[in-house]
């Protein structure tokens, strides 16, 4: 009699619990696993940073400093709308954040009264699972609206919202950055899913009024700059340009450009956005 050797037939890939099949995996969440390998190494470290700054935030100049700073890094952007639903009945809390010339208390009240384009905006992130969403408002039937029309004057034409919710699925807030063509694209989208909550989170603690000691906010910085360095700098957080300066104070244009260099060192930063975010954190700039 001949003995015929027989491979045991393969056996399905099992559960957690020995009965229970492994369920085969849905094609997204395949995707959504594989997605930190679009971020190189220097985009991953920029993120990290922006987690850890964010953790550092409890005041307004604080959330300023952030997103008009460090977070331009993984999404860059023009205009920032933070739309916070304290209750179903309630007017929507919205604040907004530029460097640009913006005039933020009537982009903020034309964000509150828009009954197009941020409930179409809610609506797209809500139907794609409360994922970050992208919409270009140069065309369609929201490019007349008022609030539109007020980002295209400022040159934006892409907007990304993203928000948060609640256990019962209703929106918590919604977050529009609003950017030039071409800023925000799918990786912005993945980096906006990353950093929305961390955003909330921050944007939360700044609407409570905490002791400065217990924001961690140092008193006000005297002597660091001359009166002329802190006009010039309150003129550059209201988006004034060089020129614009030179003639509001009756200067020329290299002055302001040479005042601007001196106050870049001795705050120890880069550039004017930068200079601005730390102005307000150490209170020299009124917000």
């Amino acid at each position: 009699m001949r003995l015929v050797s027989r491979q045991p037939e393969p056996r399905p890939p099992r559960g957690p619990f020995p009965d229970q099949p492994l369920e085969p995996e849905s094609p997204d969440i395949a995707a959504n696993e594989s997605a930190p390998a679009r971020l190189n190494d220097s985009e991953r470290e920029a993120l990290l940073l922006n987690i850890d700054v964010s953790l550092r935030v409890h005041t307004r100049p604080q959330l300023f400093s952030w997103v008009q700073g460090t977070l331009q890094s993984l999404i860059p952007h023009e205009v920032l709308v933070c739309g916070l639903q304290e209750g179903r009945q309630s007017a929507m809390r919205v604040d907004s954040f530029s460097t640009a010339p913006v005039d933020c208390s009537k982009l903020n009240e034309l964000f509150q009264q828009d009954i197009s384009l941020v409930p179409h905006l809610i609506k797209l992130w809500e139907d794609n699972r409360c994922q970050a969403v992208t919409c270009d408002i140069e065309r369609g039937p929201f490019a007349s609206g008022a609030l539109a029309r007020e980002f295209s004057r400022l040159g934006v034409s892409t907007l990304l919202a993203h928000g948060t919710h609640d256990a019962g699925g209703n929106l918590n807030s919604i977050f529009v950055f609003a950017g030039r063509p071409g800023a925000l694209g799918t990786k912005q989208t993945y980096l906006a899913d990353l950093v929305v909550p961390y955003l909330h989170a921050s944007w939360v603690r700044s609407q409570v009024t905490w002791p400065l000691e217990r924001a961690g906010v140092k008193p006000a910085r005297t002597g660091l700059l001359t009166p002329r360095e802190q006009q010039i700098l309150q003129w550059i957080y209201h988006g004034k340009s060089n020129i614009e300066i030179g003639m509001i104070l009756d200067i020329s244009p290299l002055t302001v450009k040479n005042h601007v260099q001196k106050t870049l060192r001795k705050l120890n930063v880069l550039n004017r956005t930068q200079a601005v975010g730390k102005a307000l954190a150490l209170r020299i700039v009124n917000p």
